[in-house]
């Protein structure tokens, strides 16, 4: 059994809003809930899309899916019927795992800037040329 990240509450939201019901004209397409889980992973793992589990479909499949909802705009449609009562539950900014770069914590470093010890070795200044 595959643990799903949509409650069911959010799934009534959406559902509605999704392509290929039995209801809407033209092919009916399979498990929405399913195609949405399998997006939901993707963007949650940050993997490709050739790395999708096969409990989802065949990634080629539920790619072009994703990229014909794009184009008709659904998940924007889904985002604004969803996004009308966030849930806070699991929002935290932990300074943990944030990653800094060395220069950014105030760390010395870098190239220093030598003068010459003869000043007339180093010519005149370039930008009164």
């Amino acid at each position: 059994m595959h643990r799903f990240v949509l409650t069911d509450a959010q799934w009534v939201k959406m559902a509605p809003l999704c392509l290929g019901k039995s209801t809407d004209p033209g092919r009916t397409g399979g498990d929405n809930r399913l195609f949405l889980e399998a997006v939901l992973w993707i963007a949650r793992t940050g993997s490709p899309w050739r790395d999708l589990p096969p409990t989802f479909g065949n990634w080629n499949t539920v790619f072009k899916r994703y990229r014909d909802w794009v184009r008709a705009g659904v998940f924007r449609r889904i985002f604004e019927a969803v996004s009308d009562d966030p849930d806070m539950e699991f929002a935290m900014v932990d300074a943990t795992i944030v990653k800094v770069h060395r220069h950014a914590q105030g760390a010395k470093g870098g190239p220093k800037i030598r003068r010459s010890a003869n000043r007339r070795a180093v010519g005149p200044p370039k930008s009164s040329r």
